[in-house]
């Protein structure tokens, strides 16, 4: 069993409060959880966040109470519902799926205590003043989304360097699509391949994106972390697989579904760390004192089933650094 920790900057993560100190709490506490994407997509990451919720000291329906609002890859959705758990005076926010979704937690509410999940640099963001010490109301996870994109290009043109061109493909409603194909074009210099970029509007978006990489025949593709591509999940995995498209994902869910291969950190680990985080504000920790947690140990994962049905071989030397392999 494979098992990502988190580090933080202070030491111990679970702090164990005696129950009868919670029991002293007049009302049970609400966790206010703004997701950007579906609860069916995110319905294993849900439950790793109740199993560090658990690790903490609470259990739903027992000591604390969770009210959902699912935005279904709709960003636009996102401000009005992180006011509407604003003005329920939820005890926390979770904003989950990115950080569009801390953003608008961020935006409803200077004081409820928020605990994030997200691909971007969070400071850049300015979601926290630093990761050692968020300084305000917000901490969480970061998912090292942008940060990663060198490491992908350069996995891309190892498996595949006749490649000409990595095509991106970003959503155009991300906050931070600029950055990812900054760091894509950057990288691209070193390994003299040109970048093309893709943004999805609507999935239709999708379809045409795979269809014109596959059509450039001396291409690869790159699919950056993004819940809007989470809710695509099976229609991309099921358009490269018919292209014929060489692509990595940023998360090992792809490559279970039928996709290539993917480089990244674990997301159901993350939820976990959001899960503890949370329970720790609930007992008393304030966000401007919890610093932001970042993965330990990224996962290169390689479907070979996959990949000989798209007729390409794996290099050896992937094969040998690979953290899992599916035959």
């Amino acid at each position: 069993m494979r098992r990502r920790d988190f580090i933080t900057l202070t030491g111990g993560v679970v702090v164990a409060w005696p129950f009868d100190v919670r029991a002293q709490k007049s009302a049970m506490p609400v966790i206010g959880f703004l997701g950007s994407a579906s609860s069916a997509q995110w319905s294993p990451f849900v439950a790793a966040f109740r199993k560090g919720l658990n690790e903490a000291g609470y259990i739903e329906g027992q000591n604390v109470t969770i009210e959902f609002r699912w935005a279904e890859g709709q960003y636009d959705r996102l401000p009005a519902m992180a006011a509407e758990l604003a003005q329920r005076r939820v005890n926390v926010i979770v904003a989950a799926g990115g950080t569009a979704a801390a953003l608008a937690a961020r935006k409803a509410s200077a004081t409820i205590p928020i605990v994030f999940s997200g691909g971007d640099d969070p400071v850049a963001q300015g979601l926290v003043a630093s990761l050692g010490r968020p300084g305000g109301n917000v901490t969480g996870v970061t998912l090292f989304g942008s940060e990663l994109m060198a490491k992908r290009v350069e996995l891309l043109h190892e498996f595949l360097p006749t490649a000409g061109t990595i095509a991106v493909l970003v959503s155009a409603n991300a906050p931070a699509d600029a950055v990812y194909v900054k760091e894509a074009r950057r990288a691209a210099r070193a390994t003299r391949q040109q970048v093309e970029v893709f943004r999805v509007r609507q999935p239709q978006d999708i379809d045409a994106a795979v269809a014109s990489v596959a059509q450039a025949k001396r291409g690869a593709l790159i699919v950056v972390p993004d819940p809007v591509f989470q809710l695509q999940r099976e229609r991309l995995v099921a358009l490269t697989a018919r292209h014929a498209v060489a692509t990595l994902f940023g998360f090992r869910e792809f490559v279970v579904a039928g996709g290539l291969m993917s480089y990244g950190p674990s997301i159901a680990d993350a939820y976990r760390g959001v899960g503890i985080y949370t329970g720790r504000i609930l007992n008393g920790a304030k966000p401007a004192e919890l610093p932001v947690l970042q993965p330990t140990k990224l996962e290169l994962v390689i479907n070979l089933k996959t990949a000989k049905a798209l007729g390409l071989t794996i290099p050896q030397s992937l094969l040998l650094r690979a953290d899992e392999v599916i035959r």
